[in-house]
Parts: structure tokens; C-alpha cells; sequence
């Protein structure tokens, strides 16, 4: 039995080896506490970690990279692919027979050094290993082997190399000049990227539509950016959320700073409508501007387009530390705004990041035209490759692939989904 003592020995050791000059104080103080099982027989450097690419997705280098990942993938899948993974509940300490499968899993995707051998405990390599996997699949980085992780690592090589070909014909199809600044939502990753001159400026989080009312495909232009916008209520949302939520909370539209107005632009109080009927849709909502109450928080970012979708900021920013963030009724929402917003007006004089700054302390209502319009390519990637060989997947969430990838992550805590293991 490894005690409390022996692994913060263990870990010590292991950090202690991340140096050249701290190699041989890690071996003997893995030998003083008696750790030969949590000795490794190789240097911690050589952990293999995941950085971070500055190859837009988009791009003739990401094309290239996936068209050479897909022969690694048909040569793993001609040598039989890999095992299955039990499905157990680990985390570092951790000690049994299905981290010696884990290991083999591991190793087969370049995940962990073939050196880490084949030990059944779960030490800082396998560790390193999990996390490693778990970026590449847009996990949060726990590094333990949760319900999430797990459906992920099953998942048959065949399938996965199913979703490399038919992704790649989608990179192709972005061949073309896409422009010198230009911005991509990769809504699987849900992720957004501002590319300048080929390379990634900045990358954000974000949040996208849910599966019953999906972020569309398209390519538009960003025009302009409005600072402290009203929001004006879909009338989908008006239908499919506004109306139940009045049906049980009478004061929502107040405490949400909602007001209603007729078609003569008239303003009415909730209690004039029946809301036990479609009366409602028949009104305009209007939401007053202000950060931290209004549903665009103090940004909307304007795209002329068909589907009357855009971006925007959002005082919900707590979605976007999770790993399951297909949240809107179609509009993305964007982290870190204020840098989103810096990079795109970076043509538009007088638009310094001090002047963005001081128009959000002051709650200025105020557009922004961008002086050269940005391209903007709102994309389905689920898997794709960059230069350094690093392969990435991600859900299927809107079933648009069809080869049978399963959806692995919910709205439900990882926590929660970890019970069902037990």
C-alpha cells in the first residue's frame, strides 16, 4: 500500500527531475521512501504536453497535417488499433490492472512515452498523459479517467479515421484565399480564432448553439460592433422560453430589466398580457442595456446575414470554463471580449484599447463601424490536425458527421456522469 508519505516523496521526485542538474537528488529520494515501483526510467522533461498551435484551423498547413494524420490513423487501424479501456474511476495514486490498458492506450495516439513502461499504478506520466488526450479532445484537463475521458479513449480507431476523411473534405473546401485578417467559430470546439497574415492572434472561448437550435454554417462579414446594445427578443425565444418562464416567474420580465412594447410602440406592463396564450409573440421584448443584467452583456459584434445570428458578450461568463459550452438559441458567445473586440477595430481609428476601455466604464450606448470589414467563417470541424502532428477531435454535438461518435459530455457535472461508473 502506498502511503500519504511515500507519494508526496513520489511527486517530489518527479518534480525535482524536470531539471537536469535535479535528476540524481530525484532518485534518491525516490529510493530513501522506498518508491522503486513510482521510479521512473526515464527524464519528467521527456512528458509529452500540449502546446499551443498558432495554425488556424482553417489553413492550407492544418489541411496538409490532417491529409498525413489520416495514414498514421489507416496504419494504426491495419495493425488492429487499440484495446478498449475498462471502465474505471481513476486519478493519480491510483492502482490497478486497468492502467497497464490505459498505458497501451496512451502510447498507441502519442500520448505517453513508450518509456513509461507498463506499471499498474497511476503516477504523473500517466497523469501527464490523460491530460495531454484530454486537451486533444477538448476535455477539461483534469488528468483523471472520468466518464468523459473514457468515452473518448473508446472510441474505435475505424471511426475515428471515418471522421479525418470526411473532415478533410471540409478543410478543402476552405482552400481558397480566406482573407489576411479574418475570424473562424469552430462550432464542435466551440472555440473562436482571430488569424492575421496565416498565423492564430488569439484564440477564445465560446459558447454556441444547442443541439435543438443550432449555430448555423456560413461565411458573412463582421460590419460593426455595438457597445451597451438593447437587446431585442427573438421571437423563437419569445415562444419557446419567455413565455413558459412568465407562466411560472410573473416578475422575470422586471427583474430582468424587460420591457414590452405594442406595434404602435406603445409600452405595456406584463400583467396586460395573457400568458397563457400566444398573445406575447405578437409584441416586441426590448432588454435595456447593461453588462451585467442584459442578455449581450456590454457587446453585440454585428454579421449581416440570413439567420439574424451574431456574437456577443454574455454576464454568464461561467460557461466558459466548462467543457460543454453549446449553450445560445444559435448567437456565439465570446470570452474575453474587450481583446476580441481590440483586435477587430485594430483598422478603425480611434478605437485604442483604451478608448474600448473607457467606453465600457462609462456604459456609453455606442456602434463602431469597422473601417475594412472582417471575414468571418462560422465552420463544423470535429477533427483536424496541425504542422507539430498533433491530431485534435471533438464532438459531434449536431450529429452532422453520422459515423457514430458518441456524445460524451453534457450540461450535467463531471461528477455526476463519474456516478454512473460505480
Amino acid at each position: 500500500m502506498i502511503t500519504r508519505a511515500q507519494f508526496l516523496w513520489g511527486s517530489l521526485a518527479a518534480a525535482f527531475a524536470s531539471s537536469a542538474s535535479g535528476q540524481a537528488m530525484a532518485q534518491s529520494v525516490a529510493e530513501a521512501a522506498g518508491q522503486a515501483e513510482w521510479r521512473q526510467n526515464y527524464d519528467a522533461a521527456s512528458r509529452v504536453r500540449v502546446t499551443r498551435s498558432n495554425t488556424p484551423i482553417l489553413s492550407q498547413p492544418a489541411l496538409a497535417a490532417t491529409e498525413e494524420v489520416i495514414e498514421r490513423y489507416r496504419d494504426i487501424a491495419a495493425r488492429g488499433g487499440w484495446g478498449t479501456v475498462p471502465g474505471e474511476r481513476l486519478k493519480l495514486g491510483s492502482r490497478s490492472n486497468t492502467v497497464v490498458a490505459l498505458r497501451q492506450r496512451l502510447i498507441m495516439t502519442g500520448d505517453l512515452d513508450p518509456a513509461a513502461g507498463s506499471s499498474p499504478v497511476y503516477d504523473s506520466y500517466v497523469e501527464a498523459g490523460v491530460r495531454r488526450f484530454q486537451a486533444r479532445h477538448g476535455l477539461n484537463t483534469t488528468g483523471a479517467l472520468n466518464s468523459a475521458t473514457l468515452a473518448s479513449m473508446n472510441v474505435p480507431v475505424e471511426t475515428r479515421l471515418r471522421q479525418l476523411e470526411l473532415n478533410v473534405v471540409r478543410l478543402r473546401s476552405y482552400a481558397g484565399n480566406l482573407g489576411n485578417r479574418y475570424v473562424i467559430v469552430n462550432i464542435p470546439a466551440a472555440v473562436v480564432e482571430t488569424v492575421e497574415a496565416g498565423n492564430v492572434v488569439s484564440r477564445h472561448a465560446a459558447g454556441v448553439g444547442k443541439i435543438d437550435r443550432q449555430s448555423p454554417i456560413m461565411n458573412a462579414k463582421i460590419t460593426e460592433v455595438n457597445f451597451n446594445p438593447f437587446w431585442t427578443v427573438p421571437a423563437s425565444i419569445i415562444r419557446k422560453d419567455l413565455i413558459p418562464k412568465m407562466r411560472k416567474e410573473p416578475t422575470y420580465l422586471t427583474d430582468n430589466k424587460i420591457r414590452i412594447f405594442n406595434g404602435a410602440g406603445q409600452e405595456l406592463q406584463p400583467s396586460q398580457v395573457n400568458w397563457n396564450s400566444d398573445e406575447a409573440t405578437r409584441y416586441m421584448f426590448k432588454q435595456d442595456p447593461g453588462g451585467d443584467t442584459n442578455s449581450m452583456g456590454f457587446v453585440r459584434i454585428n454579421i449581416p446575414n440570413p439567420h439574424g445570428v451574431y456574437m456577443h458578450d454574455t454576464p454568464s461568463r461561467g460557461i466558459f470554463g466548462d467543457d460543454f459550452r453549446f449553450v445560445s438559441s444559435g448567437c456565439v458567445r465570446i470570452q474575453n471580449v474587450r481583446d476580441y473586440i481590440q483586435w477587430l477595430l485594430a483598422e478603425t481609428p480611434g478605437w485604442t484599447r483604451e478608448q474600448i476601455d473607457e467606453t465600457f466604464r462609462a456604459g456609453q450606448r455606442l456602434d463602431a463601424r469597422l473601417a475594412q470589414p472582417v471575414n468571418v467563417y462560422w465552420t463544423y470541424i470535429t477533427a483536424w490536425a496541425t504542422p507539430d502532428g498533433l491530431v485534435q477531435f471533438r464532438e459531434d454535438i449536431y450529429n452532422r458527421d453520422g459515423v457514430g461518435v458518441p456524445i460524451a459530455r453534457g450540461p450535467a457535472t463531471d461528477e455526476a456522469q463519474d456516478e454512473m461508473l460505480n
